[in-house]
């Protein structure tokens, strides 16, 4: 048995609410948990005293990611 509520003046069926309710919290649910590309990409700012101290860091972590991914 269904029950019907008017909704802007059209009815509309509880299962047809139960649906809609299901669907909108799934999907406000995996939007949220997307994370934006660039905020993986880019890390914490590198304050080295020389340019030689801030190529060693970045290519040592480009070796250690390179390794975890192994």
């Amino acid at each position: 048995m269904v029950a019907y509520y008017k909704i802007f003046g059209q009815q509309v069926g509880s299962h047809i609410l139960a649906i809609a309710t299901l669907s909108s919290v799934f999907a406000v649910s995996a939007i949220s948990m997307r994370s934006p590309a660039s905020a993986k990409s880019q890390g914490p700012p590198i304050q080295a005293s020389s340019k030689d101290e801030e190529s060693f860091i970045k290519e040592f972590v480009t070796k250690a990611e390179a390794d975890k991914k192994h």
